[in-house]
């Protein structure tokens, strides 16, 4: 039987990569506020037991844990001030405290992304956040990620969304 897969080019590799870091912090900052865990902790967990192992019979993806690190910690420390900005770009009468844990999270990492690492487009970041909330819930919530991050895009970097 002949293999028909194609090498996985090193800029897939990184992407792949970044995609597994993005889903695991997630994940991370999920669980720090359903159950309250604090940073060092969840990092610790998901750097030894999570990224690039198996669990529960499920093989996760290699993250790039400095990625991974960089998102959960930055939203940690920025989220005074990232979940006003979230606030305003949803819906009114939904705040960010009505939101479902998941998508909190999803939108908080996705914010925190826009705003510090210009090292990857607007639109990718847009994209990513959109396709980790896939994994999580219904394509109406996805939309509504979709809607807000690219608003919050918009502010963050005006010069890669320029309305046509």
């Amino acid at each position: 039987m002949a293999d028909d897969r194609k090498p996985v080019k090193p800029a897939d590799r990184k992407a792949n990569r970044r995609g597994a870091a993005r889903l695991a912090a997630v994940q991370a900052l999920y669980q720090m506020d359903i159950a309250g865990a604090g940073l060092n902790d969840v990092l610790a967990e998901f750097e030894s037991h999570w990224l690039g192992n198996e669990v529960e019979g499920e093989t996760y993806l290699p993250a790039e844990a400095a990625f991974f690190r960089d998102v959960v910690s930055g939203v940690v420390r920025d989220q005074a001030r990232l979940d006003p900005l979230i606030d305003e770009a949803l819906s009114k009468g939904w705040p960010l405290k009505r939101i479902d844990a998941i998508l909190r999270a999803v939108l908080r990492a996705g914010s925190y992304e826009l705003e510090h690492r210009k090292d990857v487009p607007g639109r990718v970041v847009v994209s990513e956040y959109v396709d980790v909330a896939h994994a999580f819930v219904e394509k109406d919530e996805t939309g509504m990620v979709n809607a807000v991050l690219d608003q919050i895009a918009r502010q963050f970097r005006a010069d890669e969304f320029v309305r046509s």
